[in-house]
C-alpha cells in the first residue's frame, strides 16, 4: 500500500518495480551502437540512472482503465531516452560541470561530444518509437521535442533576464519540462485506455509544472542530493526562476542592486549567491513559489477525479504527493 504520509520515489515505483527493470534493459539495448566511442558515453550515461519518473508515469498511465499493454515498456524506455537526450543537451548549453554528483558529458569528454550524443539519443528515441507502428505516437513525441527546443531557445534569447514575468516563467516551464511529462502520460494512455488520453495529458502537464517549480525551489534550498545539480546553479547561470520573480518587486534598492550585481558577474562568488538566496527568502519568494507549486499540484490531483478509483490512479495521486514533497 502506498504511504501518502511519507511520499518517496521508492514507494511510488514499488508496484511497477519489475516493469521498470524491463525498461532499463530496453534502454541498454536501444542505445547499443556499432562504434565504441558512442557506447562508452552511453554506458556512462546509463550508469548514472536517474529517478525514472517519466517511465513510471508512462507505465502507470498505461494501466489506468485496463490491463497494461506489452508495448508500454518500450514506450517508457523511449520517453526516458528522450529525457536523457535533453539533459545532455541542456548541460552542454549551460556548460554545467556536474549532474547527480558526476561530471557531465561535456565536462568529461567535450562540448562537441555532448552535442553529438544528445543528437544520437534523440534520433534513437524516434527510431525506436517507429517500431510501435503508430504515427500519432511519433507525432506526439516529436511535438514534445519541438516544444522543448523552443523552450531552450526562448531562454537563450532572453535579453533582459530580470525583466521576466511570471507568465514568461510558466511558459518556459511548460515548454522545457511539462511538455515531456504530459507526453509521457498521454502516450501511456494511448496504448492503454485512449478514452483517458486527454485527462492524463492534462494531469501530466500540471504535474510537470509542479515538478519544475519544486526543482527551482530546491536550487534555493541548497539540496544538490535531491536536484542532481549543484545548489545555487540557477543564479550562477543567471537564470531567473519563480522565487526570484516573486521577490524582485519587494526588494529595496540595495537588495535589487545585490541581485543585479550577481547577474552582471560572469562568475559570482558564493557570498554573493548566498546573499541573494537570503534576500529572496526574506522577501517571501520561496513561500510564494511553494504556494504556486501546491496550486498546480491540486490541479493535477483534480484531473484524477475524473478517472476510476483503481490502483494505477491512486499511484498517480501519490506521484503528486511525491513531487510536492520535494519542496517541503
Amino acid at each position: 500500500m502506498l504511504d501518502a504520509a511519507i511520499p518517496t520515489l521508492e514507494g511510488l515505483q514499488e508496484p511497477i518495480g519489475s516493469r521498470l527493470a524491463e525498461v532499463q534493459r530496453e534502454l541498454e539495448a536501444m542505445v547499443e551502437a556499432d562504434f565504441g566511442a558512442v557506447n562508452e558515453v552511453n554506458d556512462y550515461l546509463l550508469s548514472a540512472r536517474g529517478k525514472m519518473l517519466r517511465p513510471t508515469l508512462v507505465l502507470l498511465s498505461n494501466a489506468v482503465g485496463g490491463s497494461p499493454a506489452r508495448e508500454a515498456v518500450r514506450l517508457a524506455a523511449v520517453v526516458e531516452l528522450m529525457h536523457v537526450a535533453t539533459l545532455v543537451h541542456d548541460d552542454a548549453v549551460d556548460h554545467s560541470p556536474e549532474r547527480r554528483g558526476m561530471p557531465t558529458v561535456n565536462s568529461k569528454w567535450s562540448h562537441q561530444v555532448a552535442v553529438i550524443m544528445g543528437d544520437y539519443l534523440y534520433s534513437r528515441a524516434l527510431v525506436e518509437i517507429t517500431t510501435l507502428g503508430r504515427v500519432e505516437a511519433i507525432r506526439l513525441l516529436a511535438e514534445a521535442s519541438n516544444r522543448m527546443s523552443i523552450g531552450e531557445m526562448r531562454q537563450l534569447a532572453a535579453h533582459d533576464a530580470l525583466g521576466a514575468t511570471e507568465d514568461d516563467y510558466y511558459l518556459l516551464c511548460d515548454r522545457k519540462t511539462a511538455s515531456l511529462i504530459s507526453a509521457a502520460c498521454e502516450l501511456g494512455s494511448m496504448y492503454g485506455e485512449p478514452a483517458y488520453q486527454k485527462t492524463l495529458a492534462e494531469y501530466g502537464r500540471d504535474l510537470g509544472m509542479t515538478f519544475q517549480i519544486t526543482d527551482d525551489l530546491l536550487d534555493y534550498n541548497r539540496t544538490p542530493d535531491v536536484t542532481g545539480k549543484p545548489s545555487g546553479l540557477d543564479l550562477r547561470e543567471h537564470k531567473v526562476t519563480l522565487p526570484l520573480i516573486a521577490a524582485l518587486p519587494r526588494l529595496d534598492s540595495a537588495g535589487r542592486a545585490a541581485v543585479e550585481d550577481v547577474f552582471a558577474d560572469p562568475s559570482p562568488s558564493n557570498d554573493k549567491i548566498e546573499r541573494v538566496v537570503d534576500l529572496v527568502a526574506d522577501a517571501g519568494g520561496l513561500e510564494y513559489a511553494r504556494r504556486r507549486a501546491r496550486a498546480f499540484a491540486d490541479a493535477a490531483r483534480g484531473r484524477l477525479a475524473a478517472l476510476p478509483d483503481e490502483p494505477a490512479v491512486r499511484a498517480l495521486d501519490y506521484a503528486v504527493d511525491f513531487v510536492v514533497g520535494r519542496c517541503k
